[in-house]
């Protein structure tokens, strides 16, 4: 749930925001766990009274399933396909969908409408086919959004890239901590964050963290925002490259510092993005002080083996083409339409936005990711990648693809 601008994340934290939500009001990538990354809007969790799918009317769908188009390149789809295809096929799937509240949704059904998605992305021999088979053989389930009218709040997640070291000097001196092997026994209410490291976050060797140091960064800031998306790359002075990933959390809700920089009037509500966030504490490094502690939650992390991020169903997440969603209410492992407005860079150097269109697998949550109206999106790793999370941040609309009963 990466950083949700999650996963890999907290939004593989397996319940953690993404970089969108660190500037978010909302709860929510990572792990690709996300506790994804820069939002600006506060959707507040409703109470769900309706199911949180609603069929679409065949007539109603046409639109929408003409703007479904096969990408160029249909090897990342059908890569995501497999991957939630393995999931659909594991005990975990069949323990997730024992309880899952929509009506005329199983595991089954969602594992047969992959299936046949599947097919039609690898044998269509264009959109115009593609579409025509889609109508014919699917029903499209909308969310009904954070209002009840369909509007779904976006943000993006990535899984970053930062310089670290794998022991402590005078310059890289903020650690990120493996999982204290008691954990589960700790008593409750958990440490909060100033109490485990500090107020400046170098006290964590002065209580329960102490010999627990995995590796060490020279920004704290990066530090944070790490435990934020719940994995990353970390390239070492030694000229390796460590990734990490999610391994436990404390018990606390996700705080947004974004929000709180904007109520204290130190950002101004429609300046509120991850590039304005890290400028501000690039000028105000003090304030680091003040906000980072009021996110309560820690998360643990655990060294990989260096593969893509994972997210929270234990599969890969793919660029471009893995979303977050509360596991709560939607379908885990399902083909789903996501529309939204998808920055894109100039040759000028700066961004526009395109209204997009497009077919995805829905494989990580995130811990702010929560209720109907919330989707955090996989946009990839490294610099580009944060950049481009980083300004996703608009309202839009989601669909699932089920195969008709």
């Amino acid at each position: 749930m990466v950083v949700s601008a999650t996963v890999g994340w907290e939004t593989s934290e397996t319940g953690t925001p993404s970089l969108a939500a660190i500037a978010s009001d909302t709860s929510v990538s990572v792990s690709a766990t996300s506790e994804t990354a820069a939002s600006e809007t506060e959707l507040p969790d409703q109470p769900t009274q309706t199911p949180p799918l609603r069929p679409v009317a065949t007539t109603e769908a046409q639109p929408f399933w003409q703007s479904v188009e096969l990408p160029g390149d249909r090897a990342p789809l059908l890569q995501a396909i497999d991957h939630s295809l393995h999931y659909l096929a594991s005990p975990k799937a069949a323990a997730d969908y024992q309880d899952y509240g929509v009506p005329g949704i199983s595991r089954d059904r969602v594992w047969r409408s992959v299936q046949r998605l599947r097919q039609l992305v690898q044998t269509s021999p264009s959109s115009a086919a593609f579409r025509a088979s889609l109508a014919r053989d699917f029903v499209l389930y909308q969310s009904i959004g954070h209002d009840g009218e369909g509007t779904v709040s976006y943000t993006g997640y990535f899984e970053p890239y930062y310089a670290a070291s794998s022991v402590p000097t005078a310059e890289y001196r903020y650690p990120l901590y493996r999982r204290p092997p008691d954990l589960d026994t700790w008593a409750q209410p958990h440490p909060t964050r100033e109490e485990l490291e500090g107020t400046d976050g170098l006290q964590g060797s002065q209580g329960p963290l102490a010999g627990l140091e995995l590796v060490w960064l020279a920004n704290r800031l990066e530090a944070f925002l790490v435990q934020v998306q719940g994995s990353a790359k970390l390239e070492l002075t030694d000229g390796r490259v460590m990734s990490v990933g999610y391994a436990g959390r404390t018990d606390y809700p996700y705080t947004s510092i974004g929000r709180a920089l904007v109520e204290d009037g130190k950002l101004a509500p429609d300046a509120l993005s991850l590039p304005n966030l890290i400028a501000h504490f690039d000028a105000y490094p003090q304030d680091l002080d003040r906000y980072l502690p009021q996110n309560q939650r820690f998360i643990f992390f655990r060294e990989t083996a260096g593969g893509p991020p994972t997210g929270s169903l234990n599969v890969p997440v793919t660029a471009g083409y893995s979303i977050a969603t509360d596991k709560s209410l939607m379908p885990p492992g399902a083909m789903a339409l996501i529309q939204f407005p998808l920055p894109q860079p100039t040759p000028e150097g700066e961004w526009t936005y395109t209204d997009t269109t497009r077919l995805v697998l829905d494989q990580d949550t995130g811990g702010a990711i929560l209720g109907p109206g919330r989707v955090d999106v996989f946009v990839g790793s490294g610099p580009e990648a944060g950049d481009l999370a980083g300004r996703v941040n608009h309202p839009g609309r989601l669909f699932y693809l089920l195969l008709r009963p």
